[in-house]
C-alpha cells in the first residue's frame, strides 16, 4: 500500500489530467493532492474513493497485487488486516480474488468505546452480523443496538455511522457492495 501515491500519479498523467482537474473532479485542494502524489501525506478511504471516481478505476486498483491470480478460498492465515487512516477499526479481508467480484465480505474489529464521528452516505448495500460483542448503528439518525448474533442490512444511501458502546472489542461480519477497499 506504500506505492498508493505513485499509483494516482500514474493514472493521472496517463489520463492526461492536471492536478486542477482532479480537484475540481475530487473536491480535494490541490495542494492535498500534490502531497498525496508525493507521498507526503495520508489518505483517507473516503478521498481515494473520491480519487478512483475521477479517475475512473475502482477503488480495488490500490489494494491488488501485481499479477493477481484468481482464489477462490483465503485460509484463516491470509486475511490481511488494516486500518484506515480516519478510523481505529481493524479491517481483515475475507474475500477470494477473481474479475467481477461485486461483494466486499470483512471481518471488522471496533476498539472499545469507538464512535464514528463522520456519518456516510453511498452508493450500495450494507450487512453486518455481530459475531462478539454489541454495536450501535445509526440510520438517517435513528438507533439500532445489536447484540451478539444480530444482523442489520440496509442501503448505504442512508446517512450512517456506528460505535462500539463497551469498554471491550466488537466484532462483525461486513459484507458490502459496491467494493471500497
Amino acid at each position: 500500500m506504500e506505492d498508493i501515491h505513485v499509483k494516482i500519479k500514474t493514472l493521472r498523467l496517463e489520463r492526461n489530467l492536471t492536478l486542477k482537474d482532479v480537484s475540481e473532479e475530487t473536491g480535494l485542494s490541490l495542494s492535498f493532492l500534490s502531497q498525496i502524489e508525493r507521498g507526503a501525506s495520508s489518505l483517507s478511504i473516503t478521498s481515494l474513493k473520491k480519487i478512483s471516481d475521477a479517475l475512473g478505476i475502482h477503488i480495488n486498483y490500490f489494494f491488488l497485487e501485481e499479477n493477481t491470480q484468481e482464489r477462490y478460498v483465503v485460509r484463516a492465515n491470509e486475511h490481511h488486516s488494516f486500518t484506515t487512516s480516519t478510523g481505529s477499526q481493524v479491517y481483515s479481508r475475507l474475500t477470494g480474488t477473481f474479475n467481477n467480484r461485486k461483494l466486499e465480505p470483512l471481518k471488522v474489529v471496533l476498539p472499545p468505546y469507538m464512535h464514528e464521528t463522520h456519518p456516510y452516505s453511498h452508493n450500495g448495500e450494507e450487512f453486518y452480523y455481530v459475531l462478539k460483542g454489541e454495536v450501535v448503528f445509526y440510520l438517517n439518525e435513528q438507533k439500532f443496538h445489536l447484540y451478539e448474533g444480530d444482523t442489520i442490512h440496509y442501503p448505504s444511501s442512508l446517512i450512517h455511522q456506528w460505535e462500539n458502546p463497551l469498554p471491550t472489542e466488537s466484532i462483525v461480519l461486513s459484507i458490502v457492495t459496491p467494493i471500497i477497499f
